[in-house]
């Protein structure tokens, strides 16, 4: 009871813990969403009510139109929380998504005309508040972390994702089997749970400290001064508050517009293409369908309707366990080495897929049982998503926060949520097409891009994890000065590793360290 009773003390008087807290509950509203509409897509009310049916290409627009919504709130918030401060924008932001989502609830409540336009802007609505969310709230947090504790903030954040992913997909299964899919409750109450999320966060968000890096950037030293002070005490704020001063005043002369980061001869137009490649390649995965149409996915090796969405359940439980990986070894190993190794495990499984969904749905014609086949596919598919969570859930998102200066940081992180939604967009409006033409050969769709990702990954993407922000800022120094964008070419190859402290104190690859060491 004691330890309880002192971890309690120790989260309410660290300003660090509630971040992370506060941050992980906001991400969570994204999963939240995709869980929901796993199972509202096959809902008979749900489908008559809009006056489409279950293969109908509008379907996927319903669903798909929520990714442009959240690419276009992540410019307009971005922007509202670099003008007004990060907190105000994130309760703009929370305020959105909560509007958003009660208009969802009323489509087609008490009439049926124009139910489906009503879906339709309740949908942009909602996305305008997530993908601000998704803009905001990491830049928020990574501005609040310590260099060497980002990765795991950040991947703790992105387990809640999938935790609220699992709470929408499990209550909608729930009200599904109790009230069943011809009832209109069933796909309502999902969606009017999701205010549980906004109301907690609107209690709690006046608790929290605004960005000292806002403060510094926005010229209000003295606020920035109060915030670290009250975040990390007198002494060690007064220490952080010189540091961030420091960083400010050389960069102080510097302004970044959109335009400027895609102009390739601006500094930030290398940055700019890798977060775009990430977000491209995080969506080239194929992770957004399989979150989306769990239970079609699982059809298409052979199950039934409901043996489907239990499957599905099972796939969402284990991704939010094995996500605690993520989170111990993103600040151990860096970036990179989960990301290649992500890739490397996802495209082997989605091949693996390819022979599992075709034997299992041509076992009757090959004279076998199709049990088996539909057995490794699962065991496939679930090895997979824990890949793709430890691997590229969190890192692609965690990368923009941290290669930017802070005059671009917030343009930087919106791009990627932008290029993230855009690419959303395309994936969940193209896979039930695919699902009803390709069959199981989608799965051989995502082994390629899965492959591509990874290659482009080693290529370009450096290793960005233990190192400050302007440590960072060197790497696009150096690449300019030898001519090129690989990773294993600037600086001897330097960034394709994490650094670690030695014993003088410096900083150096792990790898060098235990070179040295050898005999």
């Amino acid at each position: 009871m004691s330890f309880v009773t002192s971890r309690l003390k120790s989260f309410w008087s660290d300003k660090r813990q509630q971040v992370v807290l506060f941050s992980s509950t906001a991400i969570a509203l994204y999963g939240y969403d995709q869980g929901m509409m796993s199972l509202i897509n096959t809902n008979q009310d749900y489908l008559s009510t809009m006056g489409i049916s279950e293969k109908d290409p509008l379907v996927g627009v319903i669903v798909s139109v929520y990714y442009l919504g959240c690419a276009a709130g992540a410019v307009f918030f971005s922007w509202f929380a670099d003008k007004y401060g990060r907190k105000p924008g994130i309760f703009a932001c929370l305020a959105m998504a909560s509007l958003g989502n009660l208009i969802m609830f009323i489509a087609g409540l008490g009439f049926s005309r124009g139910a489906l336009i009503v879906m339709f802007l309740g949908r942009i609505v909602m996305g305008l508040g997530v993908g601000g969310v998704d803009s905001v709230i990491p830049v928020y947090s990574s501005e609040l972390s310590e260099d060497e504790a980002r990765g795991k903030a950040m991947a703790q954040e992105f387990q809640s994702n999938i935790f609220g992913l699992n709470m929408a997909f499990a209550l909608n299964l729930v009200v599904t089997i109790c009230l069943g899919k011809q009832n209109q409750w069933a796909w309502r109450v999902p969606i009017i749970v999701m205010q549980l999320y906004p109301v907690s966060l609107f209690a709690f968000i006046g608790r929290l400290p605004e960005s000292p890096r806002w403060f510094v950037s926005n010229d209000k030293k003295d606020e920035a001064k109060d915030a670290l002070e009250y975040i990390y005490g007198e002494e060690e704020g007064e220490k952080k508050f010189d540091e961030l001063v420091e960083s400010h005043d050389k960069e102080a002369d510097e302004t970044v517009t959109y335009k400027d980061m895609f102009t390739p001869s601006n500094p930030q137009f290398h940055p700019t293409m890798i977060t775009v490649m990430g977000q491209v390649n995080q969506a080239l995965t194929g992770y957004g369908a399989v979150s989306v149409y769990g239970p079609q996915i699982f059809q298409l090796l052979g199950m039934g309707v409901r043996n489907s969405e239990y499957l599905t359940q099972g796939n969402y439980v284990s991704y939010f366990f094995l996500m605690t990986f993520a989170w111990l070894l993103i600040d151990a190993v860096g970036r990179r080495k989960l990301l290649l190794g992500g890739s490397l495990v996802l495209t082997v499984c989605f091949f693996l897929l390819t022979l599992f969904g075709g034997l299992a749905m041509h076992a009757e014609d090959l004279h076998i049982p199709q049990l088996p086949p539909a057995i490794a596919g699962f065991v496939a598919l679930y090895v997979a998503t824990g890949a793709f969570g430890i691997g590229w859930l969190a890192t692609v998102w965690l990368i923009p926060t941290e290669i930017f200066p802070t005059t671009a940081r917030a343009q930087g992180t919106a791009i990627s949520v932008v290029i993230w939604g855009l690419a959303n967009f395309a994936v969940t409006l193209m896979t039930p097409i695919m699902f009803n033409n390709l069959k199981y050969w989608i799965f051989l769709v995502f082994g390629f891009t899965n492959a591509f990702a990874g290659v482009w990954t080693y290529l370009y993407t450096l290793e960005s994890g233990g190192r400050s922000f302007e440590e960072n800022q060197q790497f696009f120094e150096e690449a300019k000065e030898v001519g090129s964008w690989r990773v294993g070419r600037v600086k001897k190859g330097e960034y394709k590793r994490m650094p670690y402290p030695s014993e003088d104190g410096e900083r150096a690859p792990l790898l060098s360290r235990v070179h040295d060491q050898l005999p």
